[in-house]
């Protein structure tokens, strides 16, 4: 039974799941309907008008001293895998639209460096100040690991705060802890316009 948790809240990965070398990092979101009102979300959303929003995930990898050592350590949809093969992005859902996960991201735990000490699970929404989109457009956001070896849910975040207003989310780290993986739920919203901007804060 997954383990469901709040904004701050850690828990053991790997250490209550024994021989747990493979997870599947699924990030998840809805856009905001329409319920009929006019105004900006109602031009947005109703008749096809406005552009989808199209929200993407991706990870950086970290070192001890919680810095970025190189482009490559990040994974996104222009970088689908790590030079050493321990992250993948699955790839690339442009509306988030129907159910489950939108997008996931492998992670072969046994396989990340030994100088990578953390992943950060990042979402931001793509061009989002050409087309005027923020979170708050978003719902129903969520972020759950699974045991792809038996499809067992781990863990499961919702990210329920109203994060209009902001252009990124900082969603999860999954971070090592004295020989064993951690899991902790983030769920800070930020300005940062773009995926490079969010890169810049761990340089």
């Amino acid at each position: 039974m997954a383990i469901n948790l709040q904004k701050g809240q850690r828990v053991d990965l790997t250490k209550g799941n024994p021989g747990l070398s493979k997870i599947v990092v699924g990030l998840g979101w809805d856009p905001v309907q329409n319920r009929g009102g006019g105004g900006f979300l109602g031009s947005l959303f109703g008749g096809g008008g406005g552009a989808n929003i199209d929200c993407d995930a991706s990870v950086i990898m970290l070192g001890e001293n919680g810095k970025i050592r190189n482009n490559h350590d990040v994974i996104y949809f222009g970088n689908l895998k790590s030079n050493d093969g321990s992250v993948q992005h699955t790839g690339d859902n442009l509306t988030g639209d129907g159910d489950g996960d939108d997008e996931q991201i492998i992670v072969d735990l046994n396989r990340v460096p030994s100088q990578i000490h953390k992943l950060v699970f990042v979402v931001n929404i793509y061009d989002c100040v050409k087309r005027k989109q923020h979170f708050g457009m978003i719902q129903n956001a969520f972020i759950r690991v699974v045991n792809p070896s038996n499809n067992q849910e781990l863990i499961h975040f919702n990210l329920t705060e109203d994060y209009s207003g902001k252009t990124a989310l900082v969603v999860s780290e999954i971070y090592r802890h004295g020989g064993e993986w951690k899991f902790a739920a983030i769920g800070t919203g930020t300005n940062a316009p773009g995926l490079g901007e969010l890169i810049r804060t761990y340089a």
